[in-house]
């Protein structure tokens, strides 16, 4: 396979699993979170291009880390820096729902890993 078609297969992968999270199961926290800080959750389709780019960007990190490091190294790689320093910042910055946690992790972890197992299957 090509490298297109491996980045392309990861980032539909990474699409299809953000929106359920944040836009369905998670929706009710994101709205009240941001409700009590006197904001909207952010559903805009700036936003969401926003957020498109980053989910590419993740999946273009994943396709140069899977090159040089293996599938357990990539994952622990990208979920830490795609994942934890987000949320560190966005945590910093008194606008993540720690509620969600418990859900975003476990989830995080899956799409980072079945990210990088695309891509290490398809090159």
């Amino acid at each position: 396979m090509r490298p297109a078609h491996a980045m392309r297969s990861s980032a539909v992968w990474i699409a299809l699993n953000e929106f359920p999270r944040d836009h369905l199961l998670l929706i009710d926290q994101w709205t009240t979170h941001y409700a009590s800080k006197g904001l909207t959750f952010a559903g805009e389709p700036v936003s969401r291009a926003v957020w498109g780019f980053w989910s590419l960007s993740f999946e273009v990190a994943i396709f140069f880390m899977a090159r040089r490091f293996s599938l357990l190294e990539t994952g622990a790689l990208a979920w830490g820096a795609g994942y934890v320093v987000m949320w560190l910042v966005v945590g910093n910055l008194g606008m993540l729902p720690m509620s969600i946690l418990h859900y975003a992790i476990p989830w995080s972890l899956l799409k980072a890993f079945g990210a990088v197992w695309i891509v290490k299957k398809l090159n």
